[in-house]
This record gives structure tokens, C-alpha cells and sequence, in this order.
């Protein structure tokens, strides 16, 4: 059945039913186990897609009340990034490489009781060499298999040890164009993977490409091969470095289309909700993107 997704209509999907019902009431409905919210990306997880949630949509909040929504709304994987605040108890504290090892132990804790693994993780990664190991050395303990950053270019050859040695890959994220910035080009992400092993890759970010006037389709392709990880965006606004986030499917990027090509990629990996506007709404705009995507993961299935 065909369904416009917009706030109004979204729950035309399972999906969005039983999103809703946790987000519109602040309470998680019975799954697997008591008390938690029913997976609600069944379909993509049978296309081979791990849904997160990006911990910077709730940045608003310490990551341990995030936690709280991602698991009201049925994701079961979070992107953490570095900089952010770990615990409103222990202002100090952020979900980086730097935590004391016993409040390691209690991130991981913390994150296996609500049902959620870290499988991305948003890290600065510079040309520091001892820095750099400490970020494996975190990946690896918190069970991260795809490192997330924009490193220099003489970061590389390290990194690229580095991922070898702890078994990691490091995905090349893209932000929105601007001067002396790179990365908003696909072009110069492939030339940072030229002639590097198949752990050195792509975290393609499809709100920032049409931030930078790119339309998302042909920069898949152009990656193709190169994908390790995807940042699930959509905007109002072409060409336009601030343009404010909108629920999938209600912006430019064509995302019915955007999740066919990576379909017929065989893509399999982690593809992380992010939404970066900030309002009364954003529960309902995030289990919107969520019904968005289930609903046609559950079309692609049945392709």
C-alpha cells in the first residue's frame, strides 16, 4: 500500500504504530524482553542493515538519557561521538577514549542493559600515532567494528596499521562545503582510499551532500566498493550549508531511491539515523525516519 510519510500519516506502518505508541507516551511497549521496545527496523535488518541512532540527535542531553529515547523508539545500535557529555552526575565526563577504565566497564554496562551495542564510533583521529591507539584501544573494548572520522591526510598509512592491527575500519565522514574543507567531495575521499586495504572507506553522509549542492544517488556509485558506513539524512534546502534537517523522505534527496541503490550495492553494515534539528518534535521526526525506512526496507524485500 502506498503511504505519503508525513507526521500525520506515518502510522500507516507497523513500524510507525509501535514507534509511536512509546514515543507519544513516554513508555516502552512489550518485545523480547519485558519492558523493551519491539525492534522497529525488522525489515531492514533482514536487507543486512543495522540501524542506529546517532547519540548527536539527542545532544541536548547526557548519553545515558539518550540512551533512555534511542531505546524508546526500538534502535538497538548508537554512534557515539567524542565530545559528547557522558552523565549529568559527572559533568567532566565524555564519550571518548579518555574515561577512566572502570567508567568504560559502566558505558558498557549501561548501554547492554537498554538492549543498545555501539557498533560506530565518532572519533578524532589526527596524526597523533599514541592518541590514535587509544581511540582503537576504546573502539576495541566498547565492541566498535567502524571508526568514524575525517583524519588528515598524513594520518593515513597509520590509521590504516591501526585498523589492521585491532580489526577496525575507519570510515572518511563528509561535512557540508565549504573553504578549505575536502571531504565534501567524494573525489577527495576515493583519493584518501587509493591503493589502501578494504578497512579504509567512505562514511557517506547524504544531508551533507545535498548541503553541498550533490545529488546522493551518483555520489553512492561514485563510492561504490568504498561504502562502510552511512549517515541516514535528508534536508529541505539545495545548496545550502545550514539547511535544517527534515524526516526522511520530505526532503530533496530522493531517499526511497537513496535506500534502492544501496540495495542493489549489497550493501551490509550500520546506516545511522541522524537528525540535527532540534524541536518539541524531534521524537515524532526521528520514529518518522524510522517508519520511513522500514517501510521501504519491507518494499525492497518484496522486490
Amino acid at each position: 500500500m502506498q503511504c505519503t510519510m508525513n507526521r500525520r500519516r506515518f502510522l500507516c506502518t507497523t513500524a510507525g504504530t509501535l514507534a509511536a505508541a512509546s514515543v507519544l507516551t513516554g513508555t516502552a511497549w512489550s518485545g523480547a524482553t519485558e519492558n523493551r521496545a519491539a525492534l522497529s527496523t525488522p525489515s531492514a535488518e533482514k536487507l543486512g542493515w543495522k540501524i542506529a541512532m546517532s547519540a548527536y540527535t539527542f545532544r541536548s542531553m547526557p548519553f545515558y538519557d539518550a540512551l533512555d529515547q534511542i531505546e524508546k523508539l526500538g534502535v538497538r545500535h548508537v554512534e557515539t561521538a567524542f565530545f559528547l557529555p557522558l552523565d549529568k552526575k559527572r559533568p567532566g565526563l565524555q564519550t571518548n577514549e579518555n574515561l577512566p577504565s572502570a567508567v568504560r566497564k559502566e558505558m558498557k554496562k549501561t548501554m547492554e542493559d537498554h538492549g543498545i551495542s555501539m557498533p560506530n564510533y565518532y572519533a578524532n583521529v589526527t596524526a597523533d600515532a599514541d592518541a590514535n591507539r587509544k581511540v582503537f584501544e576504546y573502539a576495541k573494548e566498547m565492541g566498535t567494528h567502524t571508526i568514524v572520522a575525517e583524519p588528515p591526510p598524513e594520518a593515513f598509512d597509520g590509521a590504516e596499521k591501526l585498523c589492521n592491527e585491532f580489526q577496525i575500519n575507519l570510515a572518511v565522514h563528509n561535512h557540508p562545503k565549504a573553504p578549505n574543507y575536502q571531504n565534501w567531495n567524494p573525489d577527495n575521499v576515493l583519493a584518501l582510499c587509493k591503493g589502501r586495504g578494504k578497512r579504509i572507506g567512505a562514511c557517506c553522509d547524504t544531508g551533507h551532500w545535498i548541503r553541498s549542492g550533490l545529488h546522493v544517488v551518483p555520489m553512492l556509485k561514485k563510492l561504490q566498493g568504498r561504502i562502510l558506513a552511512v549517515h541516514l539524512k535528508d534536508v529541505a534546502q539545495w545548496n545550502t550549508p545550514d539547511a535544517r534537517d527534515v524526516p526522511l523522505g520530505e526532503g530533496l534527496a530522493d531517499y526511497e531511491a537513496v535506500l534502492r541503490e544501496l540495495h542493489r550495492q549489497e550493501y551490509q553494515g550500520v546506516m545511522t539515523v541522524e537528525y540535527e534539528h532540534e524541536s518539541d518534535q524531534l521524537m515524532q521526526d526521528v520514529a518518522q525516519c524510522l517508519a520511513f525506512v522500514e517501510q521501504t526496507s519491507a518494499k525492497l524485500i518484496g522486490t
